[in-house]
């Protein structure tokens, strides 16, 4: 029986797996050669075989530490011994990148992957580690509904199969599948305020509060994402029903702050919070006034806020 060739470790990360893909054709493991990826990419050759899916495995090196490409050539060397079809994208990272090397690379990284992915999904590694550090970074930042509620599922293209699955699962699992997955030297170094969370803060807390803190902050993600939903809708139909366009949104002035938020949210993808409040901000004046956002500038013209985008 299938369920006999994997330990025990191995089958609850494959078993998450084959609950996502089942149904689907085909689709894309990003894997870095780390224990998470890794045992994704592994449990993914099992869960396609058991769905009658078709998977490939893309190892993007990011050129960004001495020998990346050599670690990449050998997560791939591994991948093709177990029988899967993997190939290595380097992509360039932006230095400049307003957000940090972190977000840069993690563009970089999204952007080859769907390039071979085109319109099929692509699963990636996130835990429920992954899921509390989320959590709490978000929290630190002072984020509202939609940060807090952390990874999600699926989001577009990009799904997510183990947050369920602990990050200890995922290193054991390797060793089940008697593979040596590669220790990224970024993870502990405490230049990244990630890494810092996940070194420093989390042994405290799940010394202080527990072991299960990173279950608890993982299924508040989970409660959250399911009210940011029926928000999100609610802010849709509003939108909708006062007919709001691309360049004007009317009728805001006495609408409750946090629908309020989640219209020039909706309005404004590309806002952060800080931009969204001085457009509501721009409601409580006699009118005028502006504010520059990302992509352009909002004034307030008899109650109506108007975009004017830069080109």
């Amino acid at each position: 029986m299938a369920r006999r060739e994997l330990g025990p470790a191995a089958l609850t990360v494959a078993q998450a797996v084959e609950r996502m893909v089942r149904g689907v054709d085909r689709f894309v493991v990003g894997c870095s050669g780390g224990a998470d990826s890794l045992a994704l990419a592994l449990a993914s050759r099992w869960a396609s075989r058991r769905c009658g899916s078709g998977v490939r495995v893309v190892i993007v090196d990011h050129q960004l530490q001495l020998g990346s490409d050599e670690v990449a050539e050998r997560t791939r060397k591994l991948l093709a011994r177990r029988g899967m079809d993997a190939c290595v994208r380097r992509v360039d990272v932006d230095a400049d990148d307003p957000d940090g090397p972190e977000a840069a690379a993690r563009t970089a990284r999204r952007a080859a992957l769907l390039d071979v992915a085109g319109e099929e999904p692509v699963l990636l590694g996130h835990t429920r580690d992954d899921q509390a550090e989320q959590v709490l970074l978000s929290l630190a930042r002072g984020s509202g509904a939609t940060s807090l509620a952390g990874i999600r599922p699926r989001s577009g293209q990009f799904w997510h199969p183990l947050l369920e699955v602990r990050r200890d699962q995922t290193v054991q699992a390797c060793r089940e599948w008697e593979v040596e997955p590669w220790q990224d030297p970024h993870n502990g170094d405490p230049r990244f305020l990630r890494s810092r969370v996940r070194t420093e803060l989390m042994p405290v807390m799940t010394e202080v509060l527990g072991p299960e803190v990173a279950a608890s902050l993982a299924r508040s993600a989970t409660l959250l994402a399911g009210e940011d939903e029926v928000i999100a809708r609610v802010a849709r139909m509003w939108a909708d029903e006062h007919e709001v366009s691309a360049n004007e949104l009317p009728g805001l002035r006495g609408v409750e702050v946090g629908l309020a938020r989640r219209v020039v949210k909706g309005w404004l993808p590309e806002a952060r919070m800080v931009h969204v409040d001085a457009v509501l901000g721009l409601l409580e004046g006699p009118g005028g006034a502006g504010v520059d956002v990302p992509g352009g500038r909002v004034e307030v013209r008899q109650g109506t806020l108007h975009l004017t985008r830069r080109r």
